[in-house]
C-alpha cells in the first residue's frame, strides 16, 4: 500500500525559500517574477479557466486530497468559493508585490497545517483509516504539478503553442513557485520533459485513484453543483478530453461521439474568438492590477470587477 509517508514540510523550511526567492527579487514592486517573466504572460490569460476543471479533477485523483478537500473544504457547497481561494493564493504569489507573494505563501502554510485526517476507504494504493498531510510532499507536488501543467494545456487551445526554450523557462520560473508551497527543489522533477515524465508516471501508478466519494465529488464539479454559473456541455467534454483515459472511466465520465464533436467544435472556434477579446475581459484581473501598481495607480472599476470574479475580492490580498 501506499503511504506517501515522506517528510513533510516545514516552517523550516518554506522559510529558507522564501529567503532564497528574496534574494533573487531586484524590484519588490514587480513582485517574485515581473513583467518580462514568461509566469506573467501564460497566467495572465484569462483562457486559464478553460483547464481549471482539468486540474480540479486531476487533484482529486489523488486521495489524500480528495479526502482533504471533501473533509475540509467547501468544495461541495460553494465551489466558486473554493475557486476563489485557491486562485486568491495563486495569484497573489505570481501578481502581487514580493511582500505580498511571500504572505501568501505564510498563511497558505498555515492553513495546511491544519489540513490532516484519515482516509475513510480503501482507495488506489491508500489504506483505509490511513493518515493524510496536506504539507507532505508528495500530495502537495502533485497539486502544483496539476496547476502547472493545466495553465500549458489552456494556454494551447486558444494561443500558438509555446515552443521548447519557452517551456523550459515556464517550468524553471515555476520551481520559484513551488519553492512557495514549500516545496524542497530535490523534490521537483529537474526540467520540463522530466516534469511531463513525472506526470504521466503519476497517472499510470497507483498513487492516484478514484473511489465511489471521489466519482461523487468529480460529477457534482462537472455539472456545476452547488454553483450559480452552469457548466456547458463543450466544456465538460474539454475538460474529460485533457484526461488520461483511465480517468474518464474511474470519474465515470462520458466521452462518445457527442463529447468528441463538441471538442472539436471548441478546438475550431475558442482559438478565433479568444484572440479578439478585449484587454479588460482577457487578461485575469490580478495581471491589470499589477499594471495598475506598476504604473503607480490604483486600480480601476473594471480591474476591481475582473479580481472579483477571479479572487472573490477587489484587489489582491496580504498588503502590508
Amino acid at each position: 500500500m501506499t503511504t506517501d509517508s515522506a517528510t513533510a514540510v516545514t516552517r523550516e523550511n518554506l522559510e529558507l525559500h522564501i529567503a532564497a526567492a528574496q534574494r533573487r527579487v531586484k524590484n519588490p514592486v514587480e513582485g517574485i517574477f515581473g513583467p518580462d517573466s514568461i509566469t506573467w504572460r501564460i497566467n495572465r490569460e484569462s483562457a486559464l479557466f478553460l483547464a481549471a476543471g482539468r486540474a480540479a479533477l486531476l487533484q482529486l485523483a489523488h486521495p489524500w486530497v480528495a479526502t482533504a478537500l471533501d473533509q475540509h473544504s467547501a468544495l461541495l457547497d460553494k465551489p466558486i468559493a473554493r475557486f476563489h481561494g485557491t486562485f486568491r493564493v495563486v495569484f497573489t504569489m505570481i501578481f502581487g508585490s514580493a511582500p505580498q507573494a511571500f504572505r501568501a505563501a505564510r498563511s497558505l502554510y498555515q492553513m495546511h497545517t491544519k489540513i490532516t485526517g484519515h482516509l475513510p476507504s480503501t482507495v488506489a494504493g491508500y489504506a483505509q483509516n490511513s493518515r493524510y498531510e496536506a504539507l507532505q510532499v508528495p500530495a502537495l507536488l502533485w497539486v502544483y504539478a496539476t496547476l502547472i501543467e493545466s495553465a500549458v494545456v489552456a494556454y494551447q487551445c486558444v494561443l500558438p503553442p509555446l515552443n521548447p526554450d519557452e517551456l523550459a523557462g515556464y517550468y524553471a520560473e515555476s520551481k520559484i513557485l513551488a519553492g512557495l508551497f514549500g516545496l524542497p527543489p530535490e523534490s521537483l522533477p529537474p526540467d520540463w520533459n522530466s516534469f511531463e515524465t513525472y506526470v504521466a508516471d503519476m497517472c499510470a501508478s497507483s498513487a492516484l485513484g478514484a473511489g465511489d466519494r471521489t466519482r461523487f465529488m468529480a460529477q457534482h464539479i462537472m455539472t456545476g453543483a452547488g454553483s450559480w454559473i452552469p457548466i456547458p456541455h463543450w466544456y465538460q467534454a474539454l475538460t474529460t478530453e485533457w484526461l488520461p483515459p483511465r480517468f474518464r472511466d474511474e470519474f465515470g465520465l462520458s466521452f462518445g461521439p457527442a463529447e468528441q464533436a463538441s471538442v472539436l467544435q471548441a478546438q475550431r472556434i475558442l482559438p478565433r474568438l479568444y484572440t479578439k477579446l478585449p484587454a479588460s475581459l482577457r487578461y485575469v484581473g490580478p495581471w491589470q492590477e499589477a499594471q495598475a501598481r506598476l504604473a503607480h495607480r490604483n486600480p480601476g472599476l473594471l480591474e476591481r470587477r475582473s479580481n472579483q470574479f477571479w479572487i472573490g475580492e477587489p484587489i489582491m490580498p496580504f498588503k502590508g
